[in-house]
C-alpha cells in the first residue's frame, strides 16, 4: 500500500470541522482504583460536553457497553469493541483527508507508553475495529506513535517533543531522520519542529506535547511557560520556549509562542484542553488558579465558547480531556 503522502492525504489541524469525536470508557479498575466511580463520571461529563458540541462516538469493552450508554445518556453513541485502556488518543486512529472530501485512518503502532501497562493487544488494534466499523482505508505506519505526542497545524507543520519520540522505549531502531521521514509519509508534514521536554511531573508518557502546549490556530502555538522557579515545569517550559521563538513552520511564517502561565504551581493540566466544533473543552476543578488560566485561554480563543469539565481524576489517571478524545474530521470514507 502507498503512504497516505503519496495518496495525497495529510492530517488536518484540530481546529477544522470535526464530523465526531471518539472516546473509550475506562475499563482498567486496578489502575483506577478507588477513584475508578470518579473517572466513569468525569468520562461521562467530558462526552456530554462535547456532545453539546458535535456528535460523540464512546467506545466501549463488551463487558462495560451497558454501563457506559446508562452513564452517557442518550446524547452519546456507544460502539462495543474490546479494549484495555482508556486513552483514545493515543492508541486510537489518526485520521487524515485528502481535500477533497475524503477520510482515511493512519493505524500507528501502539505500546502502552513504553510497555508500561500490561496487557495492550486490544488496544492497539483499535484502530483496525474502527477502520472496519467506519469502512474506511486504513494505512499501517511502521513506528510507534501516541497521538498525544504531537500537534499539527494542517499546513505542513509538526510539533512534538524529543523527550517522547527519541525515548528508546518506543523506537529504539529509528533515528530522528528516520522517524522524521515516516511522520512526513504518514501525516503529509514537511517540517517537525522540536520541543525539548514535557512536563516534569508526567509519569506515564514520558513527556507528551499535549500536557504543555496546544497548536491553536496556524503559526500560533500556547506554551506552558511558568515564570516561578518554584514551579515543577519552570525549567523545561523556559527552554521550550527559547525553542519555539523564532522558529519558522513549513510555510515560513515566524512562530508566535503564547506563554501560558497558571499562578503557583497547579494540579490542573489546563492546556491538555480539547478543540470541539466552535468550542473549547477545559479542565478546571475550582482551584484559585482557574480564573487566571481561563482568562488566558479566553484570550486565546476569542471566537470559541469555552466549557470547563473536571480535571482532577484525569489527571490522576494519567492526562486529561485532550488525551481521551480523537477527533474524525468531517468528510467521506475513502476505501
Amino acid at each position: 500500500m502507498n503512504t497516505p503522502k503519496a495518496d495525497g492525504l495529510s492530517m488536518p489541524a484540530e481546529w477544522e470541522p470535526h464530523a465526531t469525536t471518539y472516546m473509550e470508557w475506562p475499563m482498567r479498575r486496578d489502575l483506577w482504583g478507588e477513584l475508578y466511580e470518579r473517572a466513569c463520571l468525569d468520562f461521562a461529563a467530558v462526552a456530554n460536553a462535547v456532545a453539546a458540541f458535535e456528535p460523540v462516538v464512546m467506545v466501549a469493552d463488551p463487558s462495560e457497553a451497558e454501563a457506559a450508554r446508562r452513564r452517557c445518556g442518550e446524547g452519546v453513541e456507544i460502539l462495543p469493541i474490546p479494549i484495555d485502556d482508556s486513552w483514545m488518543r493515543d492508541n486510537g486512529p489518526i485520521f487524515v483527508t485528502d481535500g477533497a472530501g475524503g477520510v482515511a485512518l493512519v493505524h500507528f503502532r501502539f505500546n502502552s507508553w513504553g510497555e508500561k501497562f500490561l496487557p495492550y493487544d486490544r488496544d492497539a488494534a483499535v484502530p483496525e475495529h474502527i477502520a472496519a466499523h467506519l469502512g474506511m482505508r486504513r494505512y499501517e505506519a511502521p513506528m510507534v506513535l501516541e497521538g498525544g505526542s504531537f500537534f499539527v497545524d494542517g499546513e505542513g507543520t509538526l510539533l512534538t517533543t524529543e523527550q517522547c519520540l527519541l525515548n528508546p522505549n518506543r523506537n529504539p531502531e529509528l533515528p530522528r531522520e528516520q522517524i522524521e521521514a515516516i511522520l512526513r509519509d504518514h501525516l503529509g508534514v514537511e517540517k517537525v519542529l522540536w520541543l525539548g521536554r514535557g512536563h516534569p511531573l508526567d509519569r506515564d508518557t514520558d513527556g507528551h506535547v499535549d500536557g504543555i502546549a496546544q497548536y491553536v490556530r496556524p503559526a500560533v502555538v500556547l506554551l506552558d511557560a511558568p515564570s516561578d522557579p518554584s514551579d515543577p515545569n519552570h525549567e523545561a517550559g523556559r527552554d521550550n520556549l527559547e525553542r519555539l521563538r523564532g522558529a519558522t513552520d513549513a510555510a515560513g511564517r515566524i512562530i508566535e509562542a503564547i506563554p501560558f502561565d497558571a499562578g503557583t504551581p497547579s494540579s490542573t493540566a489546563y492546556l491538555n484542553h480539547y478543540l470541539v466544533n466552535g468550542g473549547v473543552i477545559v479542565p478546571a476543578d475550582g482551584e484559585p488558579n482557574d480564573g487566571s488560566a481561563l482568562t488566558q485561554l479566553r484570550a486565546v480563543y476569542p471566537d470559541r465558547e469555552l466549557v470547563t469539565v473536571p480535571g482532577r481524576v484525569l489527571l490522576e489517571g494519567g492526562g486529561g480531556p485532550h488525551c481521551i478524545t480523537q477527533q474524525l474530521p468531517v468528510g467521506v470514507p475513502l476505501t
